[in-house]
């Protein structure tokens, strides 16, 4: 049978050829052309077609063997040829060469934001409080004065569990649930978290984190909420940034305005080196938070006397964030791409 002479020849071609492989590439070429798909083995094998029934059954068997062998030559030499590497590599090597210090980490940028906002307004005596994600309609809605027939209600905006049960749509029902507890002023309270809303586009996902603040007392004006404002924006963005308010309109809030500061990309000019500014788009301004004296309905919902006075404010972290560190797309903050995360650690 002079197939079964070549699968024994198979051996020694190998053992003169392993011989000359002084390498790891080397050796993988020798193991595709013996025991690859399209190597020799398989090109014996292809053969046993050719051969009559009664000489199968004994170059099968053989055929096994000769696979067998050639597997465990290569192996044999794998094992040498790293052998060898390792021992030419501890010649090289540098012990006392400083170690690479791994990377361990960091905190993600919205959570770098959140901290820090909070950190601002514990200065300023405010207690960090949360609440759950899962709300009545009662605390996310009716309590904080929104008419029945208001948009907000509606599916387009929120997103319903079941009847009577929303996941909440702001940070807003924990201002009651933290008055309602509290049950007399003084309240000093912000309140960071995730709020969820049916919105999906390059500049809204349907998760993302807000903070809101309340602080309920007395004789408190539109002066303090302004210059409380004035203060948190300065801490996050710089002394020289300019603050305004602009008049608006929230259920909650009597009167509402909606705060903007001047453009950190372009100093508040409205160019950038006589190129029209694409983050401001020439105005100069950037929104950045909500805010307003407290209505007092939301007092009678909480059981607070109507005659306290108060402001509230919220704001998104993800836009803080972009505008912070200079991000021009939102989906970044999501996609935990390391590289991207590497650059607060």
């Amino acid at each position: 049978m002079n197939l079964i002479a070549e699968l024994e020849g198979l051996v020694d071609k190998l053992k003169t050829q392993l011989a000359q492989a002084v390498s790891l590439p080397d050796l993988e070429e020798l193991r595709v052309s013996f025991v690859g798909r399209k190597g020799a083995l398989a090109g014996l094998m292809n053969k046993l077609k050719d051969l009559a029934p009664q000489e199968r059954p004994a170059f099968g068997q053989k055929a096994n063997e000769i696979k067998q062998i050639l597997s465990d030559l290569l192996e044999k030499r794998l094992e040498e040829l790293k052998a060898q590497k390792e021992a030419a590599d501890l010649v090289t090597f540098d012990a006392t060469l400083p170690g690479r210090q791994p990377w361990r980490g960091s905190l993600h940028p919205i959570t770098q934001v959140i901290e820090e906002i909070c950190a601002i307004y514990e200065k300023l005596g405010y207690d960090v409080v949360g609440g759950p994600e899962v709300e009545t309609d009662f605390y996310n809605f009716e309590a904080l004065n929104f008419p029945h027939d208001h948009p907000a209600r509606d599916m387009q905006d929120t997103l319903y569990v079941n009847e009577g049960i929303v996941m909440r749509t702001h940070t807003s029902p924990v201002e009651v649930r933290t008055m309602l507890a509290s049950k007399k002023p003084p309240v000093a309270v912000v309140i960071p978290g995730k709020v969820y809303r049916r919105d999906s586009d390059i500049t809204h996902t349907p998760m993302f984190h807000q903070i809101e603040g309340l602080i309920v007392g007395k004789n408190l004006n539109l002066c303090d909420l302004r210059g409380t404002l004035a203060y948190m924006c300065r801490s996050l963005f710089g002394k020289t940034v300019n603050v305004r308010f602009r008049p608006s309109f929230f259920p909650f809030t009597e009167p509402s305005a909606e705060v903007d500061i001047s453009c950190i990309m372009c100093n508040g000019k409205g160019h950038i080196d006589g190129q029209p500014c694409r983050v401001c788009k020439t105005t100069g301004w950037l929104e950045i938070l909500g805010c307003g004296m407290t209505d007092p309905n939301v007092y009678a919902f909480s059981g607070f006397d109507r005659e306290c006075t108060g402001f509230a404010f919220g704001l998104g972290v993800e836009r803080v964030a972009m505008l912070k560190y200079g991000i021009g797309d939102l989906r970044l903050f999501f996609e935990n791409d390391l590289r991207f995360l590497q650059q607060f650690s």
